[in-house]
């Protein structure tokens, strides 16, 4: 008799406890519940005690922080026919909890899943230099499609990073031959610029010294200067047609007195005069 009352004491203990800790729940700060009764939706309750009739009532646990998916390497062709794998990384978090059990089977892989097809999706439609130099602005652009259709779901898609785009061996090969002309284009561009720049101020120098004969006399002294200030064997001292002008026009004018007399033969001699006088005196 003692034994049987010793069972039947035990059996109702542990039915005591676990009725207990089926109706007892306590939830963190970032956990809600979502209570069924009866296997009717009723309430999202917590954080904190949550207390429910067992048998009855039931809960499912939902996290409300932001997790983090590492989407797979996915094959994606460009608009312009270039292969690619190309992985990413999605943040999002659960904004209802009630939508997140109810809308869906299981709003995680879900969401795996289509991040994956709207990720070939959208980058199928651009080129792969558009990949390349903008991939924050199609990161967006992949975020906010997610963002549009898991909002349904009660899930905010809060940022999806384009972590890798992983080429052919021959498509990298033909990206830095590209890239190798396209340097060697730009510095031919500069070259040229220079070269232009460089002759148009030589324009500028040249009608500045014509305009103005004592410059050119300056720019002259200044050239001996720096001529002589090296060890040279031989000099070549340049004559500029302004100190000879001078010396033609004195002999110029007796020979416009001849002709004018009825001299004009002798004119060719006087003419060439000057140019065996100069050479002597060189």
């Amino acid at each position: 008799m003692f034994s049987v009352t010793l069972y039947v004491a035990l059996f109702a203990l542990i039915v005591a406890a676990y009725l207990l800790a089926a109706s007892i729940k306590i939830l963190r700060e970032y956990e809600r519940a979502v209570v069924f009764t009866l296997g009717r939706f009723q309430q999202v309750k917590g954080p904190g005690l949550v207390l429910l009739i067992p048998l009855v009532q039931e809960m499912v646990r939902v996290d409300l922080r932001i997790q983090v998916i590492e989407i797979a390497s996915q094959d994606v062709i460009s608009r312009d026919n270039v292969s690619m794998k190309v992985d990413a990384v999605l943040y999002f978090n659960v904004v209802n909890a009630e939508r997140a059990i109810i809308r869906v089977q299981q709003y995680l892989p879900a969401t795996n899943m289509l991040a994956q097809t709207t990720l070939r999706s959208v980058l199928g439609q651009h080129d792969l230099d558009e990949m390349l130099s903008e991939r924050k602005k199609l990161s967006t652009d992949v975020q906010s499609i997610l963002d549009s259709q898991t909002e349904t779901w009660g899930i905010k898609v809060s940022n999806v990073e384009i972590r890798t785009v992983e080429l052919t061996e021959n498509m990298v090969r033909a990206i830095a031959k590209q890239a190798e002309a396209e340097r060697d284009r730009r510095a031919k561009i500069i070259h040229a610029e220079a070269e232009f720049q460089a002759s148009q101020t030589l324009v500028n120098a040249a009608q500045i010294l014509s305009s103005i004969p004592a410059a050119m006399q300056l720019r002259y002294l200044q050239t001996l200067a720096e001529i002589g200030a090296e060890q040279n064997s031989t000099i070549v001292f340049p004559m500029p047609i302004d100190i000879i002008k001078p010396f033609l026009e004195l002999f110029e004018k007796p020979g416009k007195a001849a002709g004018a007399n009825g001299a004009a033969a002798r004119i060719p001699l006087i003419k060439e005069a000057p140019l065996g006088l100069t050479a002597t005196n060189l």
